[in-house]
């Protein structure tokens, strides 16, 4: 069983403090450009994150092209991240949900695992009622949304991990940069710039600021 392979898995010491290294970029040094292995690592973190039902009611555009990064710019507010980055993430969540989006699922399930379609009725029934009452209370965007928010999360971890910045942002007009995408089944929703901070970003070095686990977490 794949669970209970041995695993060199990183000690607790050293996930805080990869998580207390990293934060939100500010400036990133545009003349360092992250490996096509770490990118590899990344994208399969973000396919690897879970979803409600597995249903994945996202995409993810990935840009490195430069011009492409400086058209975007205006949409974002001019914020310098968007250019000088390596990698731009733009995570689009799907507009609307039906009964495609679980057969889709459905498929791809018995590809993987042969599951035969009789046994998953009443699985697949549920999720297209769930599918059809998230457009009757006009909830689709939001739950997509939501959803691609895990994967963001788990980007960012993932990153962290590997020594490699990032900065989520929610600073940009979705309806522009939809448009520059030329986006219609999706809208933006998050992006994320990728890459190594630079020397003089004035963040760098600032106190990590978080209220303390008292206030944050009840235990009953």
């Amino acid at each position: 069983m794949q669970a209970e392979k041995s695993k060199s898995l990183p000690s607790k010491d050293t996930i805080l403090e990869q998580l207390n290294w990293r934060y939100a970029v500010k400036k990133f040094d545009s003349t360092k450009k992250v490996s096509e292995e770490d990118w590899a690592t990344l994208e399969e973190s973000l396919i690897l994150a879970p979803s409600s039902y597995g249903l994945q009611p996202y995409k993810f555009i990935v840009v490195t092209d430069q011009e492409m990064k400086e058209k975007l710019r205006p949409a974002c507010f001019n914020q310098p991240q968007i250019v000088d980055s390596s990698h731009l993430v733009i995570f689009a969540a799907k507009k609307e949900l039906g009964d495609e989006i679980v057969e889709n699922y459905i498929q791809r399930l018995q590809e993987i695992r042969g599951t035969e379609r009789e046994a998953l009725e009443d699985y697949i029934n549920m999720m297209k009622g769930t599918m059809q009452q998230l457009k009757e209370n006009g909830l689709e965007i939001s739950w997509s949304q939501r959803q691609a928010y895990i994967a963001l999360g788990f980007l960012l971890e993932t990153a962290a991990m590997l020594g490699i910045d990032a900065c989520p942002m929610e600073g940009f007009e979705a309806d522009k940069v939809d448009e520059i995408l030329e986006l219609n089944d999706y809208t933006a929703s998050a992006l994320c710039t990728i890459g190594y901070r630079s020397e003089d970003d004035w963040l760098a070095a600032a106190e990590k600021v978080r209220f303390t686990k008292d206030q944050l977490i009840e235990r009953i």
